[in-house]
């Protein structure tokens, strides 16, 4: 069952086996665009400042919400989530909903994730909680949403996906509460999912503590790729040895930005950085606290070191910047080999380290208040200034973009794609500043995914109807769409996919006392058999053979001795010509006639008149005389084995 409208944000649930998994819980929060910027510092006025009519206001000639501002969760109606047994959390971008699941719906299972996926997700959390909170309106807008009102309004706030359904942001005890529930792992970890599944984290390779999930029956495999890279940057790299020969492929969470390559992106982004400073500008990065923004460190101050810049500072501002810088640098068991190889020097694995600590030029800055004019004054200019959040309606980038946006001799770099960085803009044109565009996606490109699918070779396929058809823009990109035969299963938010695989075997396990009872027969070499009359006790998922109960054995057929009669016996073999001619003379049949052919062979019994014919599936005995006949039948029976 799919719960989310957006393939970059998923949110599943998965039946299987009788037991309830749900896969991610991604928080779309594209729909804040909707919303009118929330102002860093109280009493400030905007240059978006407009009339407001009926919880709307006309900021740039787009019509917006003025409200708290609320955001699509998944559909947490089509199931009873109270039911959930468990939750598979693949990164710290796909848990932002979590606390609407855990908290809301009566949800009392387990939740799996590895451990920096749980302390960077803490951080995305509280990120988001106090950027709502610490300059908080009160006005809760939904008349706008009402259907005569929402069909005549102007676009693209009439483009806005099932507004009715949004709800509020959770609160900190929301969060705390949720991830309290928490059960931390590691990769390759086995965990035993009620005796039916066994679920295991493989590195993903996008981001510190990313994994995919391999889904294992005893005879039945799913895997559910999530937010995967092939990519060499600072996380461990993609683990792909578990994901092969699935019977299920379960694959989301691809690139946003298919036609534009990281590495080109990534250069681009540190060129008009430097450019910019050179020139005695300022650079603005609206960023998530935590991802790639490691490796814009990284590549940034390394470029400006060559360009000679490297004394120009740069800055981290976030309610959480110094915590999530403080992890990036102790989990080196989830980082690349190359960075694990640093803490053995020891070094710290990424250089920012080394530049809070003032060994370098550059400083990180965190901040859990409100800004202002004077507190930016303690910004050394020119500068390059990193700080949430990317979709500009929240967090310290509203306020920079009040102070910077007026020269010209400054820039604001979008590199998350998550966010259209016009419509991102729109509140606060016109604007004079430079805006670049140079979206970092590591995530798998449609090409890497369909190589990633010939290597790990799945019976099917399971993607959102997004991925199978190539973009609008770009109907002629063969490449910009996935591949396989046969064709993918899609779906879309709301649907509920029947999955091609049964369950055709069971384990079973017998206890010692059945087990010291059975007799088996030697069919073939390696291989024997014995029937069973036994109890299934089928219980937690695993199911047992026991011995009958003595009520029940009371109640069986009984021979005329008294023995208990409980089956008839079972008859089987293909005896050859050979044994067959050997026991009839055992029993008194002695003038006997072989004719073999290449269909089997006739036995001629003269003195008694009658034939034997045997092939490869069957033998008919052919004799007038019954006493003659039973005879035969019995020694045809004494060549065959028997249960």
């Amino acid at each position: 069952v799919c719960l989310s409208d957006n393939p970059s944000k998923p949110c599943f649930i998965l039946f299987f086996k009788g037991v309830r998994i749900m896969l991610d819980c991604g928080l779309d929060i594209k729909q804040i665009m909707h919303y009118v910027p929330l102002l860093v510092v109280p009493g400030y006025v905007s240059s978006w400042a407009g009339k407001i009519v009926h919880e709307l206001k006309d900021c740039g000639g787009r019509l917006l919400v003025d409200a708290v501002p609320e955001f699509a969760i998944p559909a947490v109606s089509i199931v009873d989530l109270s039911t959930l047994d468990a939750i598979l959390i693949s990164s710290y971008n796909c848990m932002l909903a979590l606390p609407y699941i855990t908290e809301y719906t009566g949800f009392r299972g387990t939740i799996y994730m590895t451990e920096p996926t749980l302390h960077l997700g803490r951080q995305y959390m509280e990120e988001l909680v106090k950027y709502v909170e610490r300059n908080p309106k009160t006005n809760i807008a939904s008349h706008w949403k009402q259907d005569f009102i929402f069909r005549n309004l102007p676009a693209p706030l009439r483009d806005a996906i099932l507004p009715s359904q949004w709800k509020k942001l959770y609160t900190q005890h929301d969060v705390d509460s949720a991830l309290s529930k928490v059960k931390l792992v590691g990769f390759s970890e086995k965990l035993d999912i009620f005796g039916a599944l066994t679920v295991t984290a493989s590195s993903s390779g996008y981001c510190i503590g990313s994994c995919n999930w391999v889904i294992n029956s005893k005879f039945e495999k799913i895997c559910y790729v999530a937010g995967t890279s092939t990519l060499t940057t600072h996380p461990r790299p993609v683990d792909q040895t578990p994901l092969k020969n699935a019977d299920i492929l379960i694959l989301s969470c691809l690139t946003q930005t298919p036609l534009s390559l990281p590495d080109a992106m990534i250069g681009e982004f540190c060129v008009n950085a430097a450019v910019t400073v050179k020139n005695g500008g300022n650079v603005l990065v609206p960023c998530y606290a935590s991802g790639v923004t490691f490796d814009l460190f990284e590549c940034l101050s390394g470029h400006l070191e060559q360009c000679g810049l490297s004394g120009v500072p740069m800055y981290f501002l976030s309610p959480v910047s110094d915590s999530t810088l403080a992890y990036s640098n102790i989990f080196a068991e989830w980082l690349s080999p190359v960075k694990q190889s640093k803490v053995f020097l020891p070094e710290c694995p990424f250089p920012h380290a080394d530049v809070s600590n003032g060994s370098g030029s550059s400083s990180s800055s965190s901040s859990s208040s409100s800004s202002s004019s004077s507190s930016s004054s303690n910004f050394h200019t020119p500068c390059i200034l990193f700080t949430g959040h990317p979709s500009l309606r929240m967090g310290d980038v509203v306020h920079f973009i009040e102070l910077w946006g007026g020269s010209s001799a400054n820039t604001i770099i979008f590199t998350e794609p998550d966010f259209p960085h016009l419509d991102a803009l729109a509140p606060f044109l016109p604007l004079a500043m430079r805006v670049c565009y140079c979206p970092i996606d590591t995530s798998l490109n449609f090409s890497q995914a369909n190589k990633l699918i010939r290597e790990l070779r799945p019976l099917h396929l399971v993607v959102s109807g997004t991925y199978t058809r190539p973009p609008v823009l770009e109907p002629i990109e063969l490449m910009q769409s996935l591949f396989m035969e046969p064709s993918p299963l899609t779906y879309k938010q709301g649907d509920v996919l029947s999955l091609p695989i049964k369950r055709q075997f069971e384990t079973v396990q017998m206890e010692p006392e059945l087990a010291d009872t059975l007799e088996p027969i030697e069919v073939k070499q390696g291989a024997a058999v014995s029937m069973v009359t036994a109890e299934l006790v089928a219980r937690d998922n695993k199911y047992i053979l026991k011995p009958l109960p003595k009520e029940a054995k009371l109640l069986g057929k009984r021979r005329p001795d008294g023995s208990l009669l409980w089956r008839k016996p079972y008859i089987f073999g293909s005896p050859g010509i050979h044994v067959i001619v050997d026991t009839l003379k055992q029993h008194g049949f002695s003038s006997l006639k072989v004719e073999e052919s290449e269909q089997g062979a006739i036995i001629h019994l003269v003195k008694e008149d009658s034939l034997i014919q045997v092939d490869g599936a069957s033998t008919h005995i052919k004799c007038d005389n019954e006493e003659v006949r039973l005879r035969l039948r019995d020694v045809m029976l004494r060549c065959l084995k028997q249960l």
